[in-house]
């Protein structure tokens, strides 16, 4: 008996062992939809995808990132979101990220922030490259998104980890009355925000956690890619008004590994 047990506990393991490198490949579309009286009615259906975390790399090779911009386009977004962390390991890597990144087929454009590992390999390098694959930049910015008679505001902020979030650029001309976006690589960023601006966030989304990527003990695993807290996993979250999608993002950092946290693209119908 005491045999089987360790036969068992043996095949257990080595499944498990397996299965970890299976799970960063099995993205899975996660799905919300949105109903706010300040979304304009020209903006009905309006989709938006959010990628986050790809982290070109040893680990997410330049096949798997054609792969996965083809699978954006065939979920046709009006708008493609960006939360950062392009790539991983090396600056090389930034160029021919950007190269198939500019391939995303967005009619309301592609818009985008940067992320710590950016910002550590080559912060200016990577707002080059995404300026020439058609990326507009959202660190510390705001854009008007316009559909119809109606508009909607996308902003974003720079990482709380490597550069300087400054939220008024992106909120600039904002009221009550309008539907905001605000994209922060690090979620975290958000409670730092006092409740007049973030009241008239809408909508923010971030990446940054891989939620914990690896969930054997988790409360030790969050310590290794959160500084400050604990709150903001994977999902949906309310701070105060503004709801938070925090996405599990693309790739993997530290070992090629996932445990219940299956990499993401978030989409977002309005």
């Amino acid at each position: 008996m005491l045999k089987k047990i360790w036969v068992f506990i043996l095949l257990s393991a080595i499944l498990l062992g397996v299965y970890v490198f299976i799970e960063p490949y099995r993205i899975e579309d996660k799905i919300y939809y949105m109903s706010n009286q300040q979304i304009p009615g020209s903006f009905d259906g309006f989709r938006v995808i959010f990628i986050t975390d790809i982290h070109h790399g040893p680990f997410f090779s330049i096949g798997r990132l054609k792969n996965l911009v083809r699978r954006v386009n065939q979920l046709k977004p009006d708008m493609v979101l960006l939360g950062g962390d392009y790539i991983h390991h090396s600056a090389k890597y930034i160029k021919p990220c950007f190269e198939e990144l500019a391939k995303l087929s967005a009619p309301l454009g592609v818009y985008g922030v940067l992320g710590n590992h950016d910002h550590r390999k080559d912060g200016a390098l990577t707002r080059l490259c995404m300026e020439a694959a058609g990326i507009t930049s959202i660190d510390n910015a705001g854009v008007w998104i316009e559909r119809g008679e109606g508009r909607i505001r996308v902003g974003g902020v720079g990482d709380l980890q490597t550069d300087w979030p400054d939220i008024d650029p992106a909120l600039d001309g904002v009221t009550h009355d309008d539907y905001v976006i605000i994209v922060s690589h690090n979620p975290d960023f958000f409670q730092f925000v006092d409740s007049a601006r973030l009241s008239l966030v809408d909508l923010a989304l971030s990446g940054h956690t891989h939620g914990w990527q690896v969930n054997f003990f988790p409360r030790f695993t969050h310590k290794l890619v959160s500084n400050h807290s604990y709150n903001y996993r994977s999902g949906e979250y309310w701070i105060g008004t503004t709801k938070l999608i925090v996405s599990n993002g693309i790739g993997a950092v530290f070992l090629p590994v996932r445990f219940r946290a299956r990499p993401q693209l978030v989409v977002v119908n309005l």
